[in-house]
C-alpha cells in the first residue's frame, strides 16, 4: 500500500515540510528557540523606539512626572467638573497645569536669558574701556581689600581684558549665541509635554491598569508593589520639592519687598526654583543680603539672613523629610543622596527620578530582607 493510500481523505500534507529528494520532515523550531527569537525581536524593537523617540523622552518624562503627581487632584477635579471627562477635563486641567507650573517656569528661563545677554555685554564694556568701583563696595565686610583689587583688576582696561581672558567664557557666549535656538528647543519640548500630558490625563486609568497587569505578569505581585512605591515616591518628591520651593519662593519675596531689594518677584521665582535643589536658596537671599549691606542697611540684612536661614531649616529639615521620606519610608539620607545624584546625571528631571530610583532600590531589598527563606 503506498502512503498516500493509507492517508485518509483531507488529512494535511507533509510536502511542504520535505526537503527535494529527503523524505523526513524539517524539524520545528523548539519552544526555547522561539522563547529566543521573541526576546531578540522585542529587544531590538525597544532599541529602536528608544532611538526614534530620543529627542522626545525629556517631554516624556516629564510628562509622566507631572501626571503621576497631580493624579489625585486631576480626579477631584473629574468629579466637580461639569463638562464632559473624555475630552473636555483632560484638556481643562492640562491647560490649567501648564498654567500654574510650566508656564512661569518658561517665562523664568527667558529671564535668565535677557540677564545672560546683559552680563555678556557687560563682560565685552569692560573689556574695553574697564569699569571703576561702586561706591557701594567699600561699606561690604573687607571692602577696603575690595575697592583695591577691583581698581587694580577691573578699573584698568588691560588688567580687566586680561582678567576677563582667563575666565571661561564659553557657556555664556555660547549662551548668547544659541538664546534663540534653546528658547525654540524649549518650546517645543514644553508643546510635547503638554500634548502627552493630555492624553496621560484622558487614557490614565486603561494605562495604569494594563501597567499594573505588565508587572504582575513579569515580576509577580512584587511587581506591582514596586510600582507603587515609585508612584508614592515620585508623588512625595514633587510635593516636597516643588511645593515647598514655591512656598520658600513666596515666603521670601515677601521678606525682599519688605526689605527694599529691587524686583522681589523675580528674586522670589528664583529662589523657589533654587529652593528646588538642596542648599540652593541660601544662595539667592545671601546675596539679598550683600545688597542690602551694600545699602548700608544693617539691620535690614541680618533680618533677612536670619529669616531666610529660619525658613529654610524648617523647609528642610522638617516639611521636606515627612513629605519625601515617609510616603515611602526612605531615610532623608538616601533622598538627600538621590535629589544630587539625579540632579547631576539627568539634569533637572533628574530632582524627581533620582528620589524614585532610590526607593525602588530600598523597596527591593526590604521585599528581599523581609521576605521568608523560601521565597528569596
Amino acid at each position: 500500500m503506498t502512503p498516500s493510500e493509507r492517508e485518509p481523505p483531507g488529512a494535511p500534507s507533509n510536502e511542504g515540510l520535505r526537503e527535494p529528494g529527503v523524505g523526513a520532515p524539517l524539524p520545528r523550531p523548539g519552544r526555547s528557540f522561539q522563547r529566543s527569537a521573541w526576546l531578540v525581536l522585542t529587544a531590538a524593537l525597544v532599541v529602536a523606539g528608544v532611538w526614534i523617540l530620543w529627542d522626545f523622552l525629556a517631554a516624556l518624562a516629564w510628562a509622566t512626572i507631572f501626571a503621576i503627581a497631580t493624579w489625585p487632584v486631576y480626579r477631584r477635579f473629574c468629579a466637580r467638573l461639569s463638562v464632559g471627562s473624555e475630552v473636555g477635563a483632560p484638556l481643562a486641567f492640562t491647560v490649567l497645569v501648564g498654567l500654574v507650573f510650566i508656564v512661569p517656569a518658561a517665562f523664568l528661563a527667558v529671564q535668565v536669558g535677557h540677564e545672560a545677554l546683559a552680563l555678556a555685554r557687560l563682560a565685552a564694556e569692560v573689556e574695553k574701556s574697564g569699569i571703576n568701583a561702586p561706591d557701594w563696595l567699600g561699606r561690604l565686610p573687607f571692602g577696603g581689600y575690595l575697592t583695591q583689587w577691583w581698581q587694580a583688576n577691573l578699573a584698568d582696561p588691560n588688567a580687566a581684558a586680561m582678567l576677563l581672558g582667563r575666565l571661561d567664557k564659553g557657556v555664556i557666549i555660547e549662551w548668547t549665541r544659541t538664546v534663540g535656538t534653546q528658547l525654540l528647543r524649549r518650546s517645543t519640548v514644553l508643546v510635547f509635554t503638554l500634548l502627552t500630558l493630555f492624553f496621560l490625563y484622558r487614557d490614565g486609568t486603561s494605562v495604569t491598569r494594563q501597567l499594573t497587569a505588565f508587572a504582575d505578569r513579569v515580576f509577580g505581585p512584587a511587581g506591582e508593589r514596586l510600582g507603587a512605591h515609585i508612584v508614592t515616591a515620585v508623588r512625595g518628591t514633587v510635593n516636597g520639592l516643588v511645593l515647598v520651593g514655591m512656598g520658600e519662593g513666596a515666603l521670601l519675596g515677601i521678606a525682599y519687598a519688605a526689605f527694599g531689594l529691587p524686583r522681589p518677584a523675580l528674586l522670589g521665582a528664583f529662589t523657589g526654583v533654587f529652593a528646588m535643589i538642596p542648599f540652593g536658596a541660601p544662595l539667592v537671599f545671601g546675596i539679598g543680603t550683600l545688597l542690602l549691606l551694600a545699602q548700608s542697611k544693617l539691620v535690614s540684612a541680618i533680618a533677612l539672613f536670619a529669616f531666610g536661614s529660619a525658613v529654610v531649616f524648617v523647609a528642610d529639615h522638617f516639611i521636606r523629610p515627612v513629605l519625601i521620606g515617609s510616603a515611602v519610608r526612605l531615610p532623608f539620607l538616601w533622598v538627600l543622596l538621590g535629589i544630587l545624584g539625579g540632579l547631576e546625571g539627568f539634569g533637572l528631571v533628574g530632582l524627581f527620578l533620582g528620589p524614585a530610583v532610590m526607593a525602588a532600590l530600598i523597596a527591593l531589598w526590604r521585599e528581599w530582607a523581609e521576605a521568608p527563606p523560601e521565597r528569596r
